[in-house]
C-alpha cells in the first residue's frame, strides 16, 4: 500500500521508480527513483513503529542518493522519524510529501553506475515477464524480434 502510493504521488513529479534494487553494498533500496533530469531519490519505507526501530541500516542509503525520504502510513507516529530526514505519508492512492529531504551530493560515477543498474535490472524484469507471460511456442511480438530494416 505504502510502495503504490509512493510511486503514483511521486509520478506526478516526474520520478519513475524501480522497488527492491539492490545497491553497490549490498543492502536493498525499497524504492528507487529516478528524476528527468537523472536525480536519485531512495524511499525507505516503514510500516510501524517496530519497523523503524529496529532498522539499523538506512543512514547507509544516503551514499547512493541525491535525496532521501522515509515512507510510512497514517497510521503510524510521525514523530518517531528524524526531524532532518525527509518523511512521505502515503495509502493505496498517492502520498504527501510531509517533510522535503535534504538534498545530498552524489558523486558523478556513482550516479552513473546506479543510473545503468537501474536500466539493466528493470529491462530484466520486463524481459522475464516477456518470457514467463507468453503463451508455450509463441514467440514475442514481431515488432521486438523484427530485424532492423
Amino acid at each position: 500500500m505504502i510502495r503504490s502510493g509512493v510511486m503514483r504521488g511521486m509520478a506526478r513529479a516526474g520520478l519513475t521508480f524501480a522497488a527492491e534494487l539492490t545497491l553497490s553494498s549490498g543492502r536493498r533500496a525499497d524504492l528507487l527513483g529516478l528524476s528527468k533530469a537523472g536525480h536519485i531519490t531512495i524511499v525507505e519505507i516503514k510500516s510501524s513503529v517496530t519497523d523503524f526501530r529496529t532498522d539499523e541500516k538506512w543512514e547507509e542509503y544516503k551514499s547512493f542518493c541525491d535525496q532521501f525520504y522515509f515512507a510510512t502510513h497514517p497510521d503510524v507516529p510521525l514523530d518517531i522519524f528524524p526531524d532532518d530526514e525527509g518523511l512521505i505519508v502515503a495509502d493505496a492512492h498517492g502520498c504527501e510529501i510531509v517533510r522535503d529531504a535534504q538534498p545530498l551530493k552524489l558523486a558523478a560515477p556513482i550516479r552513473k553506475a546506479i543510473t545503468l543498474q537501474v536500466a539493466r535490472t528493470s529491462a530484466n524484469r520486463l524481459h522475464q515477464i516477456a518470457l514467463h507471460n507468453r503463451e508455450p511456442g509463441k514467440v514475442l511480438a514481431n515488432e521486438f524480434l523484427a530485424p532492423d530494416k
